[in-house]
Formats: structure tokens, sequence, C-alpha cells
């Protein structure tokens, strides 16, 4: 039941409660704001207008392994339009979306300054966020949005997301640039709080990790047409378990190198030898019985009609990339309702002369 309400929000947001379209990769209407003064960051999908304020040239920048933290405000209308004002340390994050030469605008870590202001805010329940700028036009962030969206369908023990309409006001200069989108991110520890868990950092191996949870995730990347993660280097996975005596889940996030998003930037690990993102590769360990995936194939068979249908009445994504989308899932449940075509693929991490079981450790081989 929580699956479909979760999936009925975003159809709302698409056919007809969204306020307002996007024009183009950098232009966006003004959107207005619905406040949630009793509700949580992420238990709607409203697009979220905010106003980050401080001296963001110093911030954006400050690109370097050691980056600092820059004393920052961000600032929101609540339900009776009164602006509100939240005191923020943030700094640039991340690896290849932080480089220049990769992005217009490097990715963000939020930490809140703990006030009375914050606790009766929308943010009262967050202490860190991620925010992630758009990076090659903001129309990349709609679509790895939609990714994540797809992963809360598959379960609750995955990273929520929401999509936020930016201004940037350095008050140094006076200038202020904007609108564009950009996507807050749930924070790990908030995640395996809402979930019972704790995050684990030690070094595991995809056997060692839940085996349904994996098999879920691994098909799920599988069908993003995603190859850019590890369990072993925890590679845009996080791993939690509720104790230190239960087998850990993994969590995946970062998108924006799949198939699905297809930013141009977004190129396979040369040593995979795939032709480009969109060409899918199943990286699971080998797994020698077919039978194990069952449930995880019932399961995608299940949300079928909820995944297509994020794509299908969401009217923040052209009619291009919408068909495109379609084809690609259609290709994904060809594969995984065809017994030959499934072995095929879902069997590859037990051919020894494939590429398979190499482990991913950023975009190198380990």
């Amino acid at each position: 039941m929580k699956k479909i309400f979760q999936t009925t929000l975003v159809i709302l947001i698409c056919i007809g409660y969204y306020p307002a379209t996007v024009k183009s990769q950098t232009k966006v209407e003004t959107i207005s704001v619905v406040s949630q003064r009793n509700a949580g960051l992420f238990e709607k999908d409203e697009v979220l207008d905010i106003t980050l304020s401080g001296n963001i040239r110093d911030l954006l920048y400050d690109r370097y392994d050691n980056a600092k933290s820059h004393p920052m405000q961000l600032l929101y209308l609540n339900d009776d339009s009164t602006q509100i004002s939240l005191k923020t340390q943030m700094k640039t994050r991340g690896h290849f979306r932080k480089l220049k030469e990769n992005c217009t605008y490097p990715p963000l870590s939020l930490s809140f300054i703990k006030s009375d202001t914050l606790e009766a805010s929308l943010f009262q329940q967050q202490r860190k966020l991620k925010l992630v700028m758009p990076c090659q036009g903001d129309k990349y962030i709609i679509r790895e949005w939609l990714a994540y969206k797809i992963y809360n369908l598959v379960t609750p023990l995955s990273f929520r997301a929401r999509l936020v309409n930016i201004k940037l006001a350095d008050t140094k200069n006076k200038r202020t640039t904007g609108p564009f989108l950009g996507m807050l991110l749930e924070e790990e520890q908030q995640m395996a709080k809402r979930n019972g868990t704790t995050g684990v950092t030690r070094k595991l191996k995809p056997g060692q990790t839940k085996e349904k949870p994996f098999l879920n995730m691994a098909v799920f990347e599988y069908l993003i047409g995603n190859t850019d993660w590890s369990i072993q280097y925890q590679q845009n996975i996080k791993l939690v378990a509720k104790d230190s005596l239960e087998l850990a889940t993994a969590v995946p996030y970062d998108f924006d190198h799949s198939g699905i998003v297809n930013a141009p930037y977004a190129m396979p690990p040369q040593i995979l030898e795939l032709a480009s993102v969109q060409e899918r590769r199943y990286r699971g360990y080998c797994t020698s019985n077919m039978n194990d995936f069952n449930e995880t194939i019932e399961l995608f068979n299940r949300l079928k009609n909820d995944i297509y249908n994020l794509y299908i009445n969401c009217k923040l994504i052209d009619e291009k990339y919408r068909k495109s989308t379609i084809s690609y899932l259609n290709e994904f449940y060809a594969t995984i309702n065809n017994p030959k075509a499934f072995a095929k693929e879902f069997g590859y991490p037990c051919d020894k002369k494939g590429t398979g079981n190499v482990v991913i450790k950023g975009i190198r081989k380990d």
C-alpha cells in the first residue's frame, strides 16, 4: 500500500498537481511552494523553491579535495508565504561531478545549524543533506530523480530524493543566478534510522550481504543500465544492518552514469568492454541456479505498471525521452520474461572469460 501511495504522489505531480513545466535545460518557470509545516521534507514530491545565500563564488570555486565548509543560508517560503531562513554550512563534495571540467556546478553537502527556526521548519528532521546540482543541464537531474523513484518502489531501504528549484544569491557581488533544478538527497544516517538500521563500514563481498535484497538491487542496476557500483569498495553503495549480527543490505545511489539517465558525459568503465552506458551488463555474483531470481523477477513484474507510469504520466520529461525510455524498459522486461535470454544475461558473471566479475573502484579496475 505504501508503494502504491508513493507512486500515486509522483503521478499526481506529473499529470496536474505540478505547478510549472521545464522550458529548457536551464530555464524553469517560477514554481509556487507547497509548504509542509508538520510534514517531513521527503513526504511530498512537489518541487520546492529554495535560495542559497552567501558567498556563492567562494563556495562553488572551492572544488579541492580538502574543500572547506562555507557559512550559507537556505531560504524558502512557508505556507503563509513567510520567508524562512536556515543557517547552514555548505561545501562541495563528490568526485567526477566535482571537477570543473566535467560539470558546471559541483554537488554540495549541507549541514544545518541547530536552532528553534530549524526545529519548526520543513527541514526539522534533517541535520545533513546532499544537494545534486545540474552538471550539464537540469533535464538530467529529472532523469536521475526518476531513477531514485523507481528504487523507492522496490524497497523502503532506499534513498529518498526531492526536486528543488534553486536560486543562488551571492551576497558579496550582489548577483543572483537561476532558477534551475537540483535534487536534495536523504542523508545516509537518516535513511538508515528511518529503516531501523545503522551504517556498516567494514569491507564485504557481495555474497556476504543479504541475498534477496542484493538480487533486487543488482537487477535494478541492470534495469537502469548502471555498471558504476561495487560492494567491495562501497562504490555508489551504502551498507546498512539492524545490528552487528545481521547480514548487511546494500543500498545504491548516484545513478547519473546509468543508461536510463544517458548523461552526455557518462561512459562505462573501459574494462567492462561496453559500447555505451545504455548497453546493459548484469554485475551481480555468479548464480548457478536461476530459480534464485524467481522472487526478484516476480517483484519487478508486479511493479511494471508503476515503473512505466513514472515516465508515461510525467510532464517534466520531453516526448522523445519518454519514448526512448519506454523502449529501454521494454527491452528489460522482454529479457527477464524470456528464460533463454534471462539465463544468458544474468548468468554472465559465471563466464570466466567475461567481465562479469570485474570489481569497480570508481571507474577503475581493482
